[in-house]
């Protein structure tokens, strides 16, 4: 099955299109916590409300940009839904790439909602009927003039049969 033949998730999708926009999230404390001990990083600006109040210009605890970045994959998963599980056999399996470029814009402040905004920019496929995607992100902060997140996100489209391979 080549990419071209391929008609589920994002192979589906045209360049320059809108794959979707995401339903708004809320960044909670706990949330940003749980980030912090998963990472080992104990950055008092993300983990101690108090000290972030007192001494950062944020009026209180922000995301870590790394946090914000992470839940590109959920935001991702939630306009384009599928079963990992089982269609990897049927459908193929995505892989994450990397990034041409990320950049963070704005610090995202404790208990905002972001969402994420997805674009095709581009596809191709290489010698082994992989399909290369380039995904135009944007995390959006909940009225606030500018986003969180702006990114060239790659991913690997793995045909069925070369899911193995892989």
């Amino acid at each position: 099955m080549s990419a071209a033949s391929h008609t589920n998730g994002l192979l589906a999708v045209e360049p320059g299109a809108l794959i979707g926009v995401s339903n708004w999230m809320t960044i909670t404390q706990a949330m940003i916590d749980r980030f912090a001990q998963a990472t080992l990083d104990d950055d008092p600006m993300h983990v101690d409300p108090d000290w972030a109040r007192a001494e950062t210009p944020y009026g209180g605890t922000i995301a870590f940009g790394f946090l914000t970045m992470s839940l590109l994959t959920h935001m991702l998963h939630c306009v384009q839904p599928r079963d990992r599980r089982t269609e990897v056999a049927t459908a193929g399996y995505y892989l994450n790439y990397g990034f041409n470029r990320l950049r963070l814009i704005s610090p995202v402040p404790t208990g905002s909602a972001v969402r994420g905004r997805f674009e095709l920019t581009d596809r191709r496929e290489d010698e082994c009927g992989r399909a290369q995607l380039t995904i135009g992100a944007t995390v959006e902060i909940e009225h606030a003039e500018k986003p969180a997140l702006v990114a060239e996100w790659l991913s690997v489209w793995v045909p069925p049969a070369g899911f193995r391979e892989a």
